[in-house]
């Protein structure tokens, strides 16, 4: 009977902990030697994925992606930035640029990863698995990407949505 529980037990615990194959990627914190698998570190996590950039009109939704993180985060939401130099080359050359320009400019405390490559015919194993998934690649920076507790899609939306966009808003709170 001992036994059956642990073997039991082990089984339920490595469910628990499997990863969603959208979530089971690898990525290095931005200008830093730390990698980490995102479904192991944001585990059961509504997740809000962003291909970001430092030079583009859409910037200034930095502010709005910090506020909805802070607004959710100790509810088990976190916002995941990725900046990219896909479109239009509008992100710093190093990273220890871009980390610096979020943080001092923006205030930025939700985690930030390296440069990632999101666009169609560049897309790394991340973005190529969103882009499946959702059936579109990022048009343009701060394209987002919501993923539910369970690692799987929920919906995407393009740059133009605003952080503060009701609708998104409403997807996060449902989500949760």
């Amino acid at each position: 009977m001992k036994r059956t529980l642990l073997a039991l037990s082990a089984v339920l615990t490595t469910s628990a902990y499997a990863c969603a194959p959208l979530l089971d990627v690898q990525a290095r914190r931005l200008a830093s030697d730390e990698t980490v698998t995102l479904c192991q570190a944001y585990p059961e996590q509504v997740v809000l994925i962003v291909n970001t950039a430092s030079k583009c009109g859409f910037t200034p939704q930095f502010d709005g992606l910090e506020a909805l993180y802070r607004r959710f985060g100790d509810q088990g939401f976190v916002v995941l930035g990725f900046p990219s130099e896909d479109f239009g080359r509008q992100e710093y050359a190093q990273e220890d640029d871009s980390l610096e320009f979020c943080r001092l400019t923006y205030g930025v405390e939700f985690p930030m990863f390296e440069h990632t490559h999101a666009a169609q015919g560049k897309a790394g194993p991340l973005y190529q698995g969103l882009a499946d998934a959702a059936g579109r690649y990022p048009q343009w920076n701060f394209h987002k990407y919501l993923l539910g507790r369970d690692g799987q899609l929920i919906s995407d939306f393009p740059s133009q949505w605003a952080p503060e966009d009701p609708r998104l808003i409403e997807a996060i709170k449902a989500a949760l």
